[in-house]
């Protein structure tokens, strides 16, 4: 899976979620086995992100400068 995504639905989550929105998600086998992924989110306490089902999401490839800055931004 792609280690960006872009959330295409957010009904179910609107207050964590942003449609249109770019997210980093972290690898989690266990949950893509599941058709979820675990996602940085609005709500960045967990620093362990939160799982959202994958239909929620579309991967995205970014350009280097982009992946760079989307990485700093979640640290």
């Amino acid at each position: 899976m792609s280690r960006f995504v872009i959330c295409i639905n957010n009904d179910s989550n609107p207050a964590s979620l942003i449609l249109g929105k770019v997210y980093c998600t972290l690898p989690d086998a266990e949950a893509e086995a599941h058709n979820m992924l675990r996602v940085i989110d609005e709500d960045k306490s967990e620093p362990d992100g939160y799982l959202y089902p994958a239909s929620m999401f579309a991967p995205i490839e970014l350009p280097e400068v982009a992946e760079r800055a989307m990485t700093a931004a979640s640290d």
